[in-house]
């Protein structure tokens, strides 16, 4: 059974900082590639951060050397920490396995709000 608890969010002004954890099961975290993906309103969800397992990590150019993914495997933990923030990161942000691009698990949690205004 999948279990992804994300926390950490809220609101935050424009370049300010928010640092996102997500809690997974058993041994999903060191065992798979992992993600941060976000959906805004009225848009589909984005893949945003991924890690494997070996800790090579990629980022979109829209959010590339503001986010960086990392993870703990002994707390089973995935952590996005995300800098000088802009309006449009304002989503709810997601964790979950990825293969490629894409989330690998059907199920996911609840996820984050995570809100960038002035």
């Amino acid at each position: 059974q999948v279990h992804l608890v994300e926390s950490g969010g809220g609101l935050v002004q424009p370049g300010g900082s928010l640092r996102l954890s997500c809690a997974a099961s058993g041994s999903i975290v060191r065992t798979y590639n992992m993600g941060w993906f976000r959906q805004a309103p009225g848009k589909q969800r984005e893949l945003v951060a991924s890690i494997t397992r070996d800790n090579n990590t990629k980022y979109p150019n829209t959010v590339k050397g503001r986010f960086t993914i990392s993870r703990d495997n002994a707390k089973n933990t995935v952590y996005l920490q995300m800098n000088s923030l802009k309006p449009e990161d304002t989503a709810v942000y997601y964790c979950n396995r990825v293969i490629g691009t894409s989330a690998a698990f059907e199920s996911w949690g609840q996820g984050t709000q995570v809100t960038v205004s002035s």
